[in-house]
C-alpha cells in the first residue's frame, strides 16, 4: 500500500511534533503541515496555530517538511493514517496533494489551505489568507513612491517573482504589475534587462541565494557603462536579503551610489532591521496570529457541524472549484511607520529590532 509505505517514510524522515497527545483534548485532533522552517515566519504560523487549537481545547501534529514535497505528502499521510479530524495545510507544491485530499476526503476529513491554494483538487473545503493580490499592490506602490521621492524618472527597475509552485506568487506579481504596467507603459520605469513575467521573473522555493545570483547575473549583463540600478520589485524578505547582499557587493548604498528602492514582505526580523539601517526600503506586514486564530475559528466551525465565516466566494479558483476564502488585510511598512505596525501592535518589542 502506497500510504503505508510512506508512513514509514514519513516515521523515518522527520520526527512528529506533538502538542499534547490525542487523548488530551475531547474537541478534535488537527494536522497542520507547514512548508518549512527555513523562514520565521511559518515558525509563527506554526507555533500560533499549536497554542490557539490547544486553548481551544484542540490537539495538534505539527510537522515542517523542510521544502522538500515527498517530504510533506508523506506528512500529510501519515496525518491521515494517525486519524486527525481536521488537516491545515501550507502546501509546498499546491498541486501535488489530490491523491492524499481524496484519502482524506474519503475518511471524512476536512481540509483547510493555510495561505497557499491547494490547486487540482475538489478536497479542499476553505482557504484561510491574505488579500495576496493587494500585497503586490502595495508593494508596487511603495517601490514608486521611493523611486519618485528620489526626483524624476525615467526609473531603471528589476523584477523578481516568488516560486512558481506557489498560487500566491501569481497575485503578488499581477497585484504589482497592475501599478507598474501602465507607468512601464508611459516609459516613467524601464526594465533594462526586459525580463517580465513569472516564467522568467519566478524564483523556485522562494529562495534567497537563487535571487542573489540572479542579481548579480543581473547587474554584470544590463548595468555597465554608468547605467545605474534604481529599484527592485522584490515580493519577500527572504529574496530581498539576497538582492541587498548582491548590490552592495557592486558599491551601492556607499559613495554617491544610492542604494535601489527594495520591496519585501512578511516584516522579517533581518529587514525590518535593514529598512532601519537604510537599505530595504520596504516590506508588508501580514499578521499570521491574526491568520492562525482565523484557521482555528473555521476549523472550530466545521467540528461543531457549522459553516465558517469567509468573505470571499469568488476570487480563489483552484482548477476545479472555487474555494471559500476569508482574507486578511496587508499593511505596508517603512521607516516611517514600524514602530506604530510592528511594536505597537505586540507583534516585535523594540529590544528585538534595537537591541
Amino acid at each position: 500500500m502506497k500510504i503505508a509505505k510512506t508512513v514509514l517514510a514519513a516515521l523515518a524522515m522527520t520526527s512528529v511534533l506533538l502538542a499534547g497527545t490525542a487523548g488530551a483534548a475531547d474537541k478534535g485532533y488537527v494536522g497542520i503541515a507547514m512548508p518549512t522552517k527555513s523562514s520565521a515566519r511559518w515558525i509563527a504560523d506554526g507555533g500560533n496555530m499549536v497554542r490557539y487549537f490547544r486553548d481551544a481545547g484542540y490537539t495538534t501534529d505539527l510537522q515542517y517538511a523542510e521544502d522538500d514535497i515527498p517530504n510533506q505528502l508523506a506528512q500529510i499521510e501519515n496525518m491521515i493514517v494517525k486519524g486527525v479530524n481536521v488537516l491545515v495545510i501550507a502546501a509546498i507544491d499546491g498541486t501535488t496533494l489530490s491523491q492524499a485530499l481524496q484519502t482524506a476526503a474519503d475518511s471524512g476529513i476536512k481540509v483547510i489551505a493555510y495561505d497557499r491554494l491547494i490547486r487540482g483538487s475538489a478536497n479542499v473545503d476553505y482557504y484561510a489568507t491574505f488579500d495576496n493580490f493587494q500585497v503586490g499592490v502595495q508593494q508596487a506602490e511603495s517601490l514608486v513612491q521611493g523611486l519618485r521621492g528620489r526626483g524624476p524618472g525615467p526609473y531603471n527597475v528589476e523584477l523578481f517573482g516568488g516560486s512558481p509552485d506557489d498560487n500566491n506568487a501569481y497575485f503578488f506579481y499581477n497585484g504589482a504589475m497592475s501599478v507598474l504596467q501602465p507607468l512601464i507603459d508611459a516609459g516613467e520605469v524601464v526594465i533594462p534587462s526586459g525580463q517580465a513575467g513569472m516564467d522568467k521573473v519566478g524564483t523556485l522555493r522562494w529562495d534567497g541565494s537563487v535571487a542573489q545570483a540572479r542579481m548579480d547575473n543581473l547587474l554584470s549583463a544590463h548595468y555597465g557603462g554608468g547605467r545605474r540600478l534604481h529599484g527592485v520589485l522584490s515580493p519577500y524578505d527572504g529574496l530581498s536579503i539576497g538582492i541587498l547582499s548582491s548590490v552592495k557587493g557592486v558599491g551601492y548604498g556607499s559613495g554617491n551610489l544610492a542604494m535601489p528602492i527594495i520591496t519585501g514582505q512578511d516584516a522579517e526580523l533581518p529587514s525590518v532591521k535593514s529598512i532601519l539601517a537604510g537599505e530595504q526600503h520596504s516590506t508588508v506586514f501580514k499578521d499570521t496570529r491574526e491568520l492562525a486564530r482565523v484557521t482555528v475559528g473555521m476549523v472550530d466551525a466545521l467540528l461543531k457541524g457549522g459553516t465558517p465565516e469567509v468573505n470571499d466566494t469568488t476570487t480563489y479558483d483552484n482548477g476545479v472549484k472555487v474555494v471559500p476564502s476569508y482574507l486578511l488585510k496587508p499593511i505596508p511598512v517603512d521607516a516611517s511607520n514600524w514602530e506604530k505596525v510592528l511594536v505597537g501592535s505586540g507583534y516585535y518589542t523594540v529590544e528585538q529590532i534595537r537591541p
